[in-house]
């Protein structure tokens, strides 16, 4: 079967992608999509509220035309999925999305500019700013659309001087810088009076984004003011407009009224006053526990040149300390003392301002990001949080929850050793869920009231263990080491999140601390602070079985210097390899008795995202290093056969972060590497590098796991949830195999059912079987494909086209009126009946297929048509 894949250049226009070696393949999603995942914007079509666009931070663009109750995905074709802002010209059906997600969280990836589309959204223009990296708002002059100004925040990580305003008049041709502050202040906000569209108001954020610490204000956040379109503009906060300024001015989100009235929503990080400072050892205490002021409100009726606070007292609750990940607020265009701010909650003001309301309550997700109150009816408001999309009509009072597509954030997937096995992931934001591999999406759900994937853990979910004895028995967390032992089978868990005794120094565990039970031993469990901890106990007691095995602790208000992947041999106990966010990487051959470190002549001070001992070789080692928290694009992929005494680089030339790399289970040359731009595979141990995407997008791939009986690959996506892919073709693949001109994979046996070329019902369409083919060719060639019975007769001869490369073909498994006449004669008890749909179809019994080339290559592969049970007519 033939794949087209568009493939996206940085320069117009898309061009498409040759077929390689796996384009053909088919993975599965299998969810979940209950739980959604972050929304950044969403663009409403103003004269049908049913009609709009969502663009999710890692999942991409989706449009609906029914009100959410489905979407179909119009970016997939781009070279990212990573969203931050989208602006939509209803009338000509022009897009234009903002890449890079504007959140400035652990997970907010950058994109690659300005992305355009005249045809909604079936193929994708670059347009420029592709040094942007993070792109917080698009608005385009309704009277021509060749006219943009883009609001840019620039790098996460680092400074850079492609941030502030841009304008075209030329539709991308060429750009204009019009507004710049300094290589570490971006503009986070972009609001254009709907009465004037010369009048412009943008909010500037100055922001220091680490590994270790991130400092989200500074002196240069403020609002600026353009009277003219965007061309030039004047600093409207000044000390004496009545906007508060000066080093702890936060993110600040803008709406225009009109020309003079605007309301500025900001993130004041001064300290209230009669607070104490504490000391934050604790890293999910200070995520909440506050002492900054927060949340304000404040109004301009004189165009910015005076502002007002409105809120009477402090907004509680609302930002906490990371009002970084919030500051958009929302006026109803039919009564500006309406209101709407998003944060953990969305809340509601009705009178300016002055007193607020949350009307995020059941059935809607916590952190927003993006309101919409309807021109026509201010009791209609669509919203976007890190679940999702939710729609009211009733101003809060009751929801609607759109969440039907599979954009998850998995940071962590794994899988258990049933038959019937099930798959576990953590996300960001949304628990840890367990669901069978075998997921179809469906809405019978609802229905049926029970959903196929369970929530066994709230908060942001992290990695996962299974007891391979009894999979009722499950190890799971959220942020810095949260952990529990659950046993699902009776509904209790367990706190093993290792404590320190009062004399000493609190430990440091990363945002997604690692987990690992011994292969060796299930009741042997591993964690990772900036120590490596052992239980043997299944984490009811614990040893320190290291020492710190990092730089040591960095001071910030993010916790650093910690574990952040642990890996075990399976060949040999008491081979332990630890690697931390710091760049070190360190061995024990003793069970953690003595270690040794390891990372000395690789790249230094990049986070360790993986280590993994070999399961073919005792000696062999792999590491995967990730740049990203320091804006480095490249791919650091090593290995090592002498236990990372001496490392060779084996990085794909597909630059782009690596997350994870897996070993296949079957087949030692087969690698798999997960990175911010999708799934490559070697087939040669890391020589060289293909991607390994088929129908998938390039979605960022945090986690890979194999399940080694059912032969499946489990990818987990951080923005497009779950997909499964068999490999059990893949697993045979070598040098040797791919040099061949032509192989032809192994046949699966075909059962034969009542229900061929049957309808189920009167409504229902004919049931046509069909055999599906698996090969490699070296060419694209001409061919036959033959089918023989066991007593020599063919039964299906026709002329194909086999495409190069690893592909599939189906073949019709009818056959003429006369070969059934030939059939019959040579075996009188054969009656082949014609089916409901005036078909004959081949019987049982063994057969050989042949594929034979216009080059004279050939090869033959046996299959077998075995009978169905009487009652199993399903097809």
């Amino acid at each position: 079967m033939k794949k087209l894949v568009l493939l996206f250049l940085f320069i117009a226009p898309l061009a498409l992608a040759q077929n390689t070696l796996l384009n053909a393949v088919k993975f599965k999603n299998i969810g979940p999509s209950v739980m959604s995942g972050r929304v950044v914007d969403i663009a409403i079509n103003p004269s049908n509220p049913t009609e709009f666009y969502v663009a999710y931070a890692s999942g991409g663009l989706w449009y609906t035309n029914n009100n959410g109750t489905s979407f179909i995905p119009v970016l997939d074709g781009a070279v990212t999925l990573n969203c931050g802002a989208v602006a939509v010209d209803w009338s000509s059906g022009t897009l234009w999305v903002g890449t890079g997600e504007v959140n400035a969280s652990r997970s907010s990836y950058a994109g690659v500019g300005v992305l355009k589309s005249i045809d909604k959204g079936k193929t994708w223009l670059s347009i420029g700013l592709a040094d942007s990296h993070h792109i917080a708002r698009i608005w385009f002059n309704p009277n021509n659309i060749n006219e943009l100004v883009v609001a840019v925040i620039g790098h996460l990580y680092t400074p850079n001087n492609e941030r502030g305003i841009f304008k075209t008049t030329d539709g991308g041709n060429s750009w204009k810088k019009t507004l710049f502050v300094n290589d570490t202040t971006g503009v986070i906000d972009l609001t254009v009076s709907k009465l004037d569209p010369k009048t412009m108001y943008a909010a500037t954020w100055e922001k220091d984004r680490k590994a270790w610490n991130f400092k989200g204000n500074g002196q240069h956040s403020g609002i600026y003011k353009s009277d003219d379109g965007g061309d030039n503009w004047k600093l409207l906060t000044t000390p004496a407009a009545g906007f508060p300024t000066g080093e702890n001015i936060g993110r600040i989100g803008l709406c225009a009224v009109n020309s003079d009235t605007i309301y500025a929503v900001v993130d004041n990080q001064n300290l209230r006053l009669n607070t104490k400072v504490d000391n934050q050892n604790d890293a999910n205490k200070a995520m909440t526990e506050t002492n900054v002021i927060g949340c304000e409100v404040y109004k301009s009726v004189n165009g910015g040149a005076l502002w007002v606070k409105q809120n009477k007292s402090f907004i509680d609750d609302l930002y906490y300390t990371y009002g970084y990940y919030f500051a958009n607020i929302a006026v109803d265009p039919s009564n500006e003392n309406r209101l709407y701010i998003g944060g953990v909650n969305l809340i509601f003001s009705e009178d300016g301002g002055a007193t607020f309301n949350n009307i995020s309550k059941s059935n809607v997700h916590s952190d927003h990001h993006f309101a919409w109150v309807n021109p026509k009816n201010s009791n209609h408001i669509i919203n976007g949080n890190d679940g999702g999309v939710n729609i009211t009509y009733d101003n809060g009072a009751n929801w609607i929850k759109c969440n039907n597509l599979a954009v998850g954030q998995f940071y962590a997937v794994n899988i258990d050793n049933n038959d019937d096995y099930n798959v576990y992931g953590g996300l960001q934001d949304n628990g840890v869920w367990v669901g069978s591999h075998a997921y179809e999406p469906s809405p019978y759900w609802q229905q049926s009231g029970q959903y196929p994937y369970k929530e066994i853990m709230g908060g942001d979910g992290m990695q996962i263990q299974i007891d391979n004895r009894n999979s009722n028995i499950v190890f799971a967390g959220s942020q810095y080491g949260d952990y529990y032992k659950i046993d699902r089978a009776t509904n209790k868990e367990q706190r093993i999140t290792p404590k320190t005794k009062k004399d000493e120094e609190k430990l440091r565990f990363n945002w997604q601390t690692p987990i690992l039970l011994s292969s060796h031993n299930q009741d042997i469990l591993y964690l990772g602070s900036n120590f490596l901890h052992r239980s043997m106990n299944q984490g009811a007691t614990w040893e320190k079985i290291s020492p710190d095995l990092t730089n040591g602790k960095k001071e910030g208000n993010v916790a650093f210097g910690s574990i952040t992947t642990i890996s075990e041999s399976t060949l040999v106990f008491g081979v332990l390899y630890v690697g931390t966010d710091d760049g070190k990487i360190q061995r024990s051959k003793d069970g953690g008795a003595t270690w040794q470190l390891i990372s000395n002549a690789l790249p230094q001070n990049l986070w360790v995202s993986r280590i993994k001992a070999s399961k073919f070789k005792k000696e062999r080692v792999y590491a995967t290093l990730n740049g990203y928290r320091n804006d480095d694009f490249n791919s650091y992929v090593f290995t090592s056969d002498d236990y990372g005494a001496t490392w060779k680089n084996i990085a794909s030339d597909k630059n782009s972060p690596a997350n994870s790399i897996l070993e296949d289970t079957e087949n030692e040359a087969i690698l798999y590497l997960g990175t911010d731009n999708g799934l490559q595979i070697s087939v040669n141990q890391g020589k060289t590098w293909v991607d390994f995407l088929g129908n998938m997008p390039r979605v960022a791939v945090h986690d890979l796991v194999i399940q080694p009986k059912a032969k499946e690959l489990i990818v987990g996506t951080h923005g497009r949830s779950l997909y499964s892919i068999a490999l059990a073709d893949v697993q045979l693949f070598t040098e040797q195999l791919l040099a061949k001109p032509l192989h032809v994979f192994e046949i699966k046996s075909t059962v034969k059912k009542e229900n061929w070329g049957a309808k189920r019902n009167a409504w229902s369409t004919f049931f046509e079987p069909k055999l599906s083919i698996w090969y490699l060719s070296n060419v694209a060639v001409a061919a036959t494909v033959s089918i023989k019975n066991s007593t020599g007769i063919i039964v299906l001869n026709q002329n194909i086209t086999l495409d190069k490369n690893y592909n599939s073909m189906d073949v019709d498994l009818s056959v003429a009126p006369d070969v059934v006449k030939v059939l019959e004669k040579k075996d009188s008890k054969l009656k082949i009946k014609q089916a409901q749909n005036k078909k004959f179809y081949l019987p049982t019994g063994l057969y050989t297929l042949t594929i034979e080339t216009n080059l004279k290559v050939s090869q033959t592969v046996p299959f077998e048509i075995i009978e169905g049970k009487k009652s199993d007519s399903s097809d």
